[in-house]
């Protein structure tokens, strides 16, 4: 995967400090906009959490996958691609493709969503 259970906080604050660095800050996503993101990753983390085993299964899969249609819908739809920015420069998309079925990268991935949302919190200061 591109991340690793070692080095995704890192990976989310560089992704969240390069956008912050563009345009004093105007680049970053709205705090509300990536929870908004975060919200459809967390719809399906309870069932990848109670799977037995490490295989998910095929309608988990295709959760998953719309989940990833829903990203590039919100990517967009947002006029000034502060959405597409985010999902580019932090490899979402990529991230997304390399869950693999696999419970354990997509429990990954999802702590990697929450890192965004902190790091954009915390480096985004205020929202307009």
């Amino acid at each position: 995967m591109t991340i690793h259970e070692n080095d995704y906080v890192d990976q989310a604050e560089q992704a969240i400090k390069k956008l912050s660095a563009k345009k004093d800050q105007k680049a970053l996503v709205t705090t509300s906009k990536i929870r908004n993101l975060l919200a459809m990753v967390s719809d399906i983390y309870n069932d990848v959490r109670n799977v037995q085993g490490e295989v998910l299964s095929e309608e988990l899969i295709g959760k998953i996958n719309y989940m990833k249609i829903r990203f590039y819908y919100e990517a967009g739809k947002d006029k000034e691609e502060k959405v597409k920015d985010l999902l580019t420069t932090a490899n979402v998309f990529k991230i997304i493709d390399e869950i693999g079925g696999k419970k354990k990268n997509f429990l990954l991935f999802s702590r990697y969503m929450e890192a965004l949302v902190a790091f954009r919190k915390y480096y985004g200061g205020k929202d307009e």
